[in-house]
């Protein structure tokens, strides 16, 4: 009986044992792509160029950088089948969406279109993900963090100014597909209304798009005047306004104005 006991603890532990090693084991095992490849270089790299203000660079560094760069933290329990495959899947896609460690390898334009998506994201409240802040409470922005994440895009560069009506709608399409198609469609609603018709439409009229209270009652129609001012900036416009894209070049601004009374 004794023995009989013995072997059964003996089997249980040996049963313990296999299962643990092959939970670690599989932890080793990347079925959404492995973001530990990519070598990391210290937080104090990050951002090193990037023309931002230098609380603004904080931010990103202290609260995002563990998903959206190199320099990501792994907890013992990331080693940990099935939930390691979970953290590395949802880092492999937020280095996808934005990579810090790879911000100096971005043009101009897109870097003014990932700093709009910061800005309305942090406005949202759609980042840090719930999932993420619930283990890494210190991670979550207070409304001082959105407020100088929301300023990132504004005024980031002196806007020009231009004559009305000197621009040009195919140069124009060029900038729409290269600094508009992130957010807004022509022929749908996406993140943004679509835009086909928006030249002489009453601004906050698309059906079936959630626009601000501010711009819904600002009684604006969409001509000449009013987009240069939404596109040189849009909280200039209305306070509350969702759209934190801006576009500094007044020849662009004209040539998406062409683009749009086509």
């Amino acid at each position: 009986m004794k023995r009989a006991r013995i072997g059964g603890s003996i089997a249980r532990l040996t049963v313990a044992v296999l299962a643990a090693t092959s939970v670690m084991g599989l932890g080793f095992v990347h079925p959404f792509g492995n973001p530990r490849v990519e070598s990391a270089r210290g937080l104090g790299t990050l951002l090193q160029g990037a023309n931002l203000p230098p609380d603004a660079k904080a931010i990103l560094v202290t609260k995002c950088a563990d998903c959206h760069s190199s320099e990501t933290r792994w907890p013992i329990y990331s080693r940990v089948a099935p939930g390691s495959w979970l953290i590395e899947r949802d880092i492999v896609e937020a280095r996808k969406h934005m990579n810090l460690s790879r911000w100096e390898l971005l043009s101009m334009e897109q870097q003014q279109v990932l700093l709009a998506k910061i800005s309305h994201e942090a406005k949202s409240g759609d980042m840090p993900p719930l999932q993420y802040v619930a283990l890494h409470w210190g991670a979550r922005l207070s409304q001082a963090d959105v407020h100088t994440l929301s300023m990132m895009s504004k005024n980031a560069g002196a806007s020009e100014t231009t004559l009305a009506g000197t621009g040009d709608a195919a140069r124009g399409k060029l900038v729409f597909d290269k600094r508009c198609t992130g957010c807004h469609s022509m022929e749908i609603n996406g993140e943004g209304p679509r835009l086909s018709g928006v030249y002489g439409r009453k601004a906050g009229s698309v059906p079936g798009f959630d626009y601000s209270q501010g711009l819904k009652n600002s009684g604006m129609t969409w001509n000449d005047a009013t987009l240069e001012k939404w596109l040189s900036g849009p909280d200039s416009v209305v306070p509350d306004a969702k759209m934190d894209f801006y576009v500094p070049k007044a020849g662009e601004r004209q040539d998406l104005i062409a683009y749009f009374k086509r």
